[in-house]
């Protein structure tokens, strides 16, 4: 009597007759089968992205810091620079940006989302049209009409600059908004979600790109101009500035503009590592 089942082509029978393909066979089955491992994704801050420019910036100043304890000072740049005045005036200017970058982002942002709205759309030409009066006009100019207007102080200043700095973001707003496919608002609409639901879920993370680059222009350009703001009475580093060309001081000059150069590079680079952090995961391959 024979045994049940035939023998296979690989020299093995399988139970009730049925043959078993050869191990080998198997397993190469098994991994085509396997779905494809996810590939993984870069990270977005490297190394040289986080420590490059501010070892950079680090070692400039430290050169001239370096520089400026052997340079021959008289008394009047000794006293340009006497009882923390370098640090006050630093310190000064830093503030300067902070608050009219805030300023900026909570005039031209809301702005920017309500001109793309339906009922405002029509008067997005004037608005940009004001908007570009305050970045066209000379910065020396318009400060100077605005201390006329509101007087020697630190309010003049800080207005001067945000009219200055309000059109990168508000436009860089309005081309975000206005880049996204009409398609994905209707779909994000068909399924049930409100006005403000497709305002926050959709239309503002894939317009995040072009607000934070507006944003970062705006950023350096409130760096330099608070520099004028010595001239309308609002402090900063374009004390030691003008310190140093109207006495023909150059230590106090260099010092004056390496820092203000300094600062505008660090505030730079921390602008781009909040950009990287914030640009949602889904649009890192178009940039």
């Amino acid at each position: 009597m024979s045994r049940a089942g035939t023998q296979g082509p690989g020299g093995r029978a399988g139970r009730g007759g049925t043959d078993l393909p050869p191990p080998d066979e198997t397993r190469a089955v098994d991994v085509e089968r396997r779905p494809p491992a996810p590939s993984a994704q870069p990270p977005r801050l490297t190394w040289q992205k986080l420590t490059f420019l501010p070892a950079t910036i680090a070692v400039g100043l430290l050169a001239t810091w370096l520089w400026f304890r052997g340079a021959e000072l008289d008394s009047i740049a000794r006293n340009a620079i006497a009882d923390g005045n370098v640090w006050l005036r630093l310190r000064q200017h830093v503030e300067l940006t902070a608050i009219s970058t805030f300023f900026v982002l909570i005039i031209a942002i809301p702005l920017g989302i309500a001109l793309t709205r339906r009922r405002l759309r029509p008067a997005v030409p004037v608005v940009l049209a004001i908007a570009n009066v305050g970045q066209a006009t000379p910065a020396i100019g318009l400060l100077a009409l605005l201390v006329i207007w509101l007087g020697i102080g630190t309010k003049a200043a800080l207005v001067g600059i945000v009219a200055y700095a309000v059109l990168p973001v508000l436009a860089n707003t309005i081309a975000g908004l206005r880049a996204i496919d009409p398609t994905l608002i209707e779909a994000a609409r068909g399924i049930g979600m409100s006005a403000l639901g497709v305002l926050r879920k959709v239309e503002l993370p894939l317009a995040v790109p072009l607000i934070l680059a507006g944003v970062r222009t705006a950023l350096v350009l409130n760096v330099g101009t608070a520099t004028l703001a010595y001239f309308g009475g609002g402090g900063g580093l374009g004390d030691l500035i003008a310190t140093g060309i109207n006495n023909q001081r150059m230590p106090v000059l260099v010092l004056g503009s390496i820092l203000t150069v300094a600062l505008a590079l660090l505030v730079d680079w921390l602008a781009s590592v909040v950009e990287l952090l914030l640009r949602p995961r889904g649009l890192e391959g178009d940039a």
